[in-house]
């Protein structure tokens, strides 16, 4: 037999930006308590039923369609001694099964042999799962990610809000309990303006249509989230725009809205004058407008906002939106009219003023490290050390300017445009936004070397810093994301293919502190902490750990040259070969591993006596020839390719030669041969970890 489960809390306005993960958390926790208390039939029993989570600005519901409504008996044999020593030879119980059955709390006459052992059958009768749901619901609720929960009024109750009310119907039945300290009933609540009355459920299948025509709540988080979509197309078509639809901002609306209607507002085309990020981030992040573009992709003088309700008069609420966005905008642009008299360079000296870190010195101080290590990167990827000594230097003096004191979110955006009103060469002025590229996971890269050359500059001074004065990141504690900065640096260098040595560009940046308290073999750590980080970007990628090891047993100072080495090991891992070469490779590493041979022994033909080991003699002589250029180009899919090729000769020199000869000549020379061999492949990866 099955019913429809409904469960439903009501609550004041809920944090629009953790709506959706609280809806889908408790729908995971629900289904996860039910399954554990149906147990190993679980998967039978709920194959039926259906999940439907609901999320609204006032309420978390989760309604299950045909769910069982008993929790089947069981049976289930604890075991215990082998029944051989169970009794000793007159037949008395063992201690051992006394014991057994004193820990079943059982007499010795209920145990019984099961396939030699000595068990004791433990049966629970079927129950009512309905008698079970309300502690696994209080054990969702209380799972919830919820960082800070609040109390309200004389309870000691805790949730992210103040819970108003509590629904709880299995078929047509209330299940009697108290949750989150409110009674359970059969009531939910419309919404807060059209209905804000309550609305008896007869059945949980019922709840959805009755909130939608009843209390003006449609309480589908993705239904609401397109007809948002919608709607807001639609109005862009009204004034011939084309709306930009942030995902985040979406889903933040719709948290925010139970009865959502897009509406059109307009401003004074006066302000288009303010970069356009600046007016964008003040209509979504203050007021969660979205905001339009025209056919050649400026900024038009619209807005849309979305309402939570439908409005007799639409246009006052038009109107009051305009009232409110209007003192925003004029507040744009007076700051960037205001900071546009002072100069970037003018504000320098203004940096010397704000700490970096305690024992790192302030942000001036960082700006001149910055300044020389850029240098060093511009020479080195052929850009200009000039710009790139321009472009650091003034790289954070927008940080002390009104606009990015109002919005912080502009920094390096502004920079770029009061570069360019003061001159400055236009690289220069690029890269004072492009240092913060990438700012995110998938973010766009610095387009040009000056901007890359600033980006790489900044991050590992602050990871040298932070390295050198002993705070690197602990667990999940990353305060300076130092995590997410590596991760920067790495995609820079690689993706733009520049052919920088971490290693010298680390030095650079220590030497480049004063006083760094844990200074003495910093850039081994940072460079350490650097190439771990390409674990994480490589499994995202796909690509097996074992790859990404046997590059890292080399520890390849080059970003650029490392990502070669394990696309090619990647590909070498492909070829029919790939097997048989890594077991010969770790076969290879074992012997050199106990044997005091220097490497690059010589061999000596004339000591090599088998055919087998002639032949691969041979075959390494060649390829050390042949692949010589390839390494030099770092073309190592292709020597990896040709080494390939090695695969019979060396399964056949293991098959018939005795690498240990009594010989001790011929011992060693076949042991500096097999050092030749490994060393081909080393000058690649070590690609014994991946047969390991």
């Amino acid at each position: 037999m099955a019913k429809d489960f409904l469960f439903e809390l009501g609550t004041e306005e809920l944090p629009p930006k953790a709506l959706l993960s609280l809806s889908n958390a408790l729908e995971a926790e629900i289904r996860s308590g039910i399954e554990a208390v149906l147990g190993s039939q679980a998967a039978e029993l709920l194959a039926p039923a259906r999940f439907r989570a609901f999320a609204a600005p006032r309420r978390l519901a989760l309604l299950v369609e045909q769910l069982c409504t008993e929790v089947p008996a069981s049976v289930f044999f604890v075991q215990g001694p082998p029944a051989r020593i169970a009794f000793d030879a007159d037949g008395k119980p063992s201690k051992a099964l006394e014991g057994f059955a004193r820990k079943c709390g059982a007499s010795v006459e209920a145990l019984e042999e099961i396939d030699g052992k000595m068990c004791y059958r433990q049966e629970t009768a079927a129950k009512p799962l309905a008698d079970e749901l309300p502690a696994i619901v209080q054990h969702a609720l209380d799972k919830l990610p919820i960082p800070k929960r609040m109390r309200w009024g004389a309870s000691r109750t805790e949730f992210v809000r103040p819970v108003k009310w509590v629904c709880m119907l299995f078929g047509d039945e209330v299940i009697d309990c108290a949750i989150a300290g409110l009674r359970a009933g059969r009531k939910t609540r419309g919404h807060r303006f059209h209905y804000n009355h309550d609305i008896e459920l007869i059945a949980p299948a019922e709840y959805e249509r009755v909130l939608r025509e009843n209390g003006h709540v449609i309480t589908d988080f993705a239904e609401r989230r397109e007809l948002i979509r919608s709607q807001l197309l639609a109005e862009a078509e009204k004034v011939g725009g084309e709306v930009v639809i942030d995902p985040d901002l979406l889903d933040e609306v719709t948290a925010l809205n139970e009865w959502p209607v897009a509406l059109t507002g307009r401003f004074e085309e006066r302000f288009l004058a303010v970069p356009a990020q600046a007016l964008i981030s003040t209509m979504a992040d203050n007021q969660k407008y979205f905001h339009l573009l025209n056919g050649q992709g400026g900024l038009m003088p619209y807005f849309i906002t979305v309402a939570n309700i439908a409005s007799k008069e639409p246009q006052q609420i038009i109107d009051g939106n305009e009232k409110v966005i209007r003192p925003r905008l004029a507040d744009a642009a007076f700051f960037f009219e205001t900071d546009k008299k002072t100069s970037l360079e003018a504000r320098v000296e203004k940096l010397k003023a704000i700490v970096f870190q305690k024992d790192l010195g302030s942000v001036y101080d960082k700006t001149e490290r910055v300044a020389k290590l850029a240098t060093v990167i511009a020479e080195s990827i052929g850009g200009s050390p000039a710009w790139a000594e321009r472009a650091a230097r003034l790289s954070k003096s927008d940080l002390v300017t009104d606009m990015v004191l109002e919005f912080p979110e502009l920094q390096g955006l502004m920079g770029y445009h009061y570069a360019l009103n003061d001159g400055e060469a236009e690289e220069v002025a690029l890269a004072q936004d492009e240092q913060y590229m990438p700012r995110f996971a998938g973010d766009r890269l610095p387009e040009t070397l000056t901007g890359a050359a600033v980006a790489i500059a900044d991050r590992l001074d602050t990871l040298v810093g932070l390295f050198g004065i002993d705070q690197p990141p602990t667990g999940s504690k990353d305060p300076f994301a130092l995590r997410r900065a590596t991760l920067g640096v790495l995609r820079i260098i690689v993706e733009k293919e520049l052919n920088l040595d971490l290693q010298t560009l680390l030095k650079v940046a220590a030497d480049s502190h004063t006083s760094l308290s844990a200074r003495d073999g910093v850039e081994g750590r940072v460079l350490d902490f650097m190439l771990e980080r390409f674990r994480a970007w490589y499994e995202d990628a796909g690509i097996p750990v074992e790859t990404f090891l046997a590059v890292h047993a080399l520890r390849p100072t080059r970003p650029l040259d490392f990502d070669r080495r394990v696309r090619a090991v990647a590909h070498f891992r492909s070829l029919p070969e790939a097997d048989a070469l890594a077991a010969g490779n770790k076969r290879v590493s074992n012997i050199l591993g106990k044997q005091a041979i220097p490497a690059g022994s010589l061999v000596d033909e004339a000591l090599l006596q088998e055919d087998a080991e002639k032949a691969l003699a041979e075959r390494v002589k060649v390829l050390q020839v042949e692949l010589q250029p390839a390494f030099g180009r770092g073309d190592y899919q292709f020597a990896l390719e040709k080494l390939a090729s090695l695969r019979e000769v060396v399964d056949r020199f293991f098959d018939e030669v005795m690498v240990m000869a009594d010989d001790e000549a011929i011992r060693n020379n076949r042991i500096a041969l097999l050092s030749q061999l490994r060393a081909l492949f080393l000058g690649i990866a070590d690609i014994s970890v991946i047969g390991s």
